[in-house]
């Protein structure tokens, strides 16, 4: 299993760069392939703000590289959740912060708007300090 750097993600994803993408799409398609949580962290930044994609595209994006049936996410049970939250409006850094912190009895932030989008989602555990 190799793990991957967002910029082969990205080209996968954008194929704005024909050699990078089709090196990427060999890569994925020839080996099991680890994306580790800050890896999409950062891959959803990319396609937001270089790329200005719209979350709706964001998000087909990312379920798409991650149901090739060899991926592996990390912690998959939090990114499935981050993602459902994302999809639901939240933002998608934000909802990953809240979706990995599921051990924890609370999740205290100064983020109003943060608040008002997890607690209308049903997370009454999220409080401003």
């Amino acid at each position: 299993m190799l793990a991957v750097d967002t910029n082969i993600v990205v080209r996968l994803v954008t194929n704005d760069d024909s050699k990078q993408a089709k090196r990427a799409a060999v890569l994925f398609s020839s080996t099991d392939i680890y994306v580790p949580i800050t890896v999409l962290l950062e891959t959803e930044w990319v396609l937001r703000y270089s790329y200005e994609l719209k979350p709706d595209a964001i998000l087909r994006s990312l379920r798409g590289v991650l149901g090739l049936p060899n991926v592996t996410v990390q912690s998959p049970n939090d990114v499935k959740r981050a993602l459902i939250l994302f999809e639901n409006g939240m933002d998608f850094a934000d909802a990953l912060h809240l979706a990995a912190s599921t051990p924890a009895s609370g999740f205290k932030t100064f983020d109003a708007k943060l608040v008002r989008r997890a607690q209308s989602a049903g997370m009454t555990e999220v409080t401003a300090l």
